[in-house]
């Protein structure tokens, strides 16, 4: 057992298994993403790294020492600018955005979806080696991280229509071509469901993210017609096909999606991840209202994590902590709601971190 902090008790393992099942733990279990801050990668490794020279295996280095649970980490993107399928990318290490894309309405949208649909459909699919392949992942990734948890990604394909498109022309797409929409959704759910009962595997990790945008900091882009239409179907057939095999699921959206909650309750998803509280989303409120569901993501990851003191960071940390009794209920995963991106000082994810072993059931809080 590798403990992060002396007075742990538990493994990674057995404390993110019983904070998903609502158990006492010995402390809240620590959860990010660690891909893209390149002086909090220097301050636990102790290298000198200039600009984004660092590697896979850096951030790996940094997540035996910091997390319970973890997605996947991901080098540096470069700052090139890259063209795939009609698509111009411009990469900026962290952060990547579209320069163009190979239509301009809504009718070329509609050309390129029924081209995604059909390649959906035509793909060839051989279950034996998708499940190597995932497990041989799994298994290769673990090695670098030790005991820490690995929380992979299962997508239903809405983000990809949209995001693919532009919100603005994929607003005049949805209205002229539904149908178009709904035969891309279908294929890509059909896919992801194969490909989960290919490779779900509880050993590898008893909790995988459905990350599907779709909220601005207001609310629901999306209305709740046409999320019951063309998104939760899909979330239900996902988070349905995972627990068939034990494992857990927890749903992703930035923004303020508050009011689509219960509706991703009705899902069957068991959590939610990334809770923005400038947005509505407090963390302590949430857990409060909905205790039977999983929450990770709370600690403010601009105003706070950019922009505060590590004391006003240990504050924050321990009120989640406390005022949601996470040490004896469990429930709640402690991370920030942004990921730990470049601005984040490295003494103010130090002490977030810290925080989480101060504020735990040996110490008595």
């Amino acid at each position: 057992m590798t403990k992060l902090f002396p007075s742990d008790r538990m493994t990674r393992r057995e404390r993110v298994e019983a904070t998903l099942n609502h158990q006492a733990v010995d402390r809240c279990a620590l959860l990010e993403q660690l891909s893209y801050n390149p002086r909090v990668i220097a301050d636990w490794t102790g290298k000198t790294i200039t600009g984004f020279d660092y590697t896979v295996d850096d951030i790996c280095a940094v997540i035996r020492r910091t997390c319970d649970l973890v997605m996947p980490p991901v080098a540096p993107r470069g700052t090139a600018r890259v063209e795939h399928n009609g698509f111009v990318t411009q990469n900026d290490n962290w952060t990547s955005w579209r320069v163009s894309r190979p239509f301009t309405d809504e009718h070329g949208a509609a050309a390129w979806l029924r081209r995604q649909t059909a390649a959906l459909r035509a793909a060839p699919f051989d279950a034996g080696r998708i499940r190597e392949e995932y497990r041989n992942a799994m298994l290769a990734l673990q090695a670098k991280i030790g005991d820490t948890v690995i929380l992979k990604y299962s997508g239903t394909g809405f983000c990809h229509a949209f995001d693919g498109m532009g919100l603005e022309i994929f607003t005049f797409f949805q209205l002229e071509y539904p149908e178009v929409l709904k035969e891309f959704l279908d294929a890509s759910a059909a896919r992801e469901l194969r490909r989960v009962h290919a490779v779900a595997d509880p050993a590898l990790s008893p909790v995988i993210l459905i990350p599907e945008d779709f909220a601005t900091k207001q609310g629901p882009i999306f209305s709740p017609e046409f999320l019951h239409e063309h998104h939760f179907p899909a979330v239900r057939q996902v988070a349905a096909a995972w627990h068939e095999h034990g494992v857990k699921a927890l749903y992703h959206s930035d923004g303020n999606y508050r009011k689509a909650i219960p509706d991703l309750m009705a899902c069957g998803v068991d959590g939610f991840y990334c809770l923005e509280p400038n947005c509505g989303m407090d963390i302590v409120g949430l857990k409060n209202d909905w205790p039977e569901m999983v929450w990770a993501g709370g600690v403010d990851g601009v105003d706070l994590m950019e922009r505060g003191t590590p004391a006003q960071v240990r504050a924050e940390v321990r009120r989640h902590i406390r005022e949601t009794n996470a040490l004896e209920t469990g429930g709640m995963f402690v991370a920030s709601s942004s990921e730990i991106n470049p601005p984040i000082p490295p003494e103010n994810f130090r002490a977030m971190v810290e925080a989480v072993g101060e504020t735990g059931a040996v110490t008595g809080r």
